[in-house]
């Protein structure tokens, strides 16, 4: 069974994972979270952003359509 820590990790690449590896350090610092748990919960964050975006745009369209 994948680690959970792999499913927020598998969401970061291009820039959202620059910004991953920024945060994680001074994050993990001052928590009791680890660097890659930091990073999961940055990479799960973007996720959920991009299907709510997504979510919203089509709910959009569909109004549009109707009206």
């Amino acid at each position: 069974m994948p680690k959970t820590e792999n499913l927020g990790l598998a969401g970061l690449t291009g820039w959202r994972e620059t910004v991953a590896d920024r945060v994680a350090s001074p994050v993990a610092g001052k928590t009791p979270a680890t660097e890659d748990q930091v990073r999961a919960i940055v990479g799960a964050t973007f996720f959920l952003l991009s299907v709510y975006y997504v979510a919203t745009t089509i709910a959009r369209m569909a109004k549009a359509a109707r009206d």
